[in-house]
């Protein structure tokens, strides 16, 4: 099955694609995508589908359709998000050689370089709508967003697979314990609803109606904080005073206390390890060497060594309590806009 799916063909793609209900041309682009396989399918009366063939393995077929469902839900109240077509049986999704796969419309617009404030207004209530819908009910079959899922789990892959040095492996082990087990602590009282999961820039598009996101791959149960730092992600002055802006217009619709940004730098450490492992997980597949040819040496883990060590020192010196985030981003709006430049911050 996993080999089936490192070798798509065209052939393959078009004939299952037709044996679903639409005639293609032939015309078959294959676009940017590590984790699934996604083509870009020309049909018969000159539209254009975007089919997606979904990795073995990840998800089972409950899995996937609970985002199909998810993303039916939030088109019926109207919410701006790319859904899966249906077949003419009714259903979302196909199966060809093992390999489940969807169409999807194709869509247009631009992704962001940067937001305004009232850009992040915008998504800010953007994201609330999709929030309340996802807190109608949990997703019984998706993963749960927690210290198990991305950061301990992945530690262990990591560690029985050898990935790693030796003498960094004991130093990398300790930290992501540490790092979990403050997770632990400010997690406690925090809700987990459905959220999109990965909601970055990447994940984002606006055309002439307005911002709308895509590729629900990633959804799982979650803090919802998760969907709200990946947007307005810097880390320091600017990044607090982006999350501030982006969750005023967030409350217009829903609730989000200000304790749950405590939140932000261990979720920030925890992808850290979660996408390190992703990497290690799928470095058998032709196409990851050559999209991450450092990983695994030595200097890779070192760095990685270094990010969590400083992660953790964000995280045990830059804790604050409810009300101290929102006067520190408004004393960084004004020390911002009193400089004549800005900082430049990175993931």
């Amino acid at each position: 099955m996993t080999s089936s799916f490192y070798s798509l063909t065209t052939d393959v793609i078009l004939s299952a694609v037709d044996d679903a209900g639409f005639n293609t041309t032939g015309h078959c682009l294959a676009l940017n995508s590590l984790e699934n396989r996604v083509y870009d399918l020309k049909l018969d009366d000159g539209s254009h589908v975007i089919a997606k063939f979904y990795r073995p393995d990840r998800w089972n077929r409950k899995q996937i359709q609970e985002e199909h469902d998810f993303l039916f839900e939030l088109q019926e109240e109207e919410i701006p998000v790319c859904a899966p077509l249906r077949f003419s049986s009714g259903n979302s999704l196909k199966e060809r050689d093992g390999i489940f796969f969807a169409l999807w419309p194709r869509t247009g617009g631009r992704m962001p370089d940067e937001f305004s404030d009232e850009e992040l207004k915008q998504l800010g209530r953007l994201i609330a709508r999709i929030h309340n819908i996802g807190a109608r009910k949990p997703a019984t079959n998706r993963i749960s967003m927690d210290e198990q899922t991305f950061g301990l789990k992945p530690l262990q892959y990591l560690l029985e697979g050898e990935f790693m040095p030796a003498h960094v492996a004991s130093r990398y082990e300790h930290l992501v314990t540490e790092i979990c087990e403050i997770y632990v602590q400010l997690a406690a009282d925090i809700p987990a609803i459905r959220i999109h999961g990965d909601a970055h820039g990447g994940n984002l598009l606006r055309d002439d109606r307005g911002w709308f996101f895509l590729d629900f791959d990633d959804f799982v149960n979650g803090p919802p904080v998760q969907d709200i730092w990946l947007l307005a992600g810097q880390q320091g002055l600017e990044g607090m005073r982006n999350r501030a802006v982006l969750l005023e217009g967030y409350r217009q619709f829903r609730n989000f206390p200000e304790s749950w940004l405590a939140l932000v730098e261990p979720l920030r450490a925890l992808r850290f390890v979660h996408y390190a492992a992703w990497i290690a997980r799928r470095i058998k597949d032709p196409a990851f060497p050559a999209a991450f040819p450092h990983f695994g040496t030595e200097d890779y883990w070192e760095n990685e060594l270094s990010d969590l060590q400083e992660q953790l020192r964000i995280i045990q010196e830059g804790s604050m309590e409810p009300g101290q985030v929102t006067e520190t981003a408004a004393a960084a709006e004004e020390e911002l806009t009193n400089k004549d430049f800005f900082w430049d911050w990175e993931d």
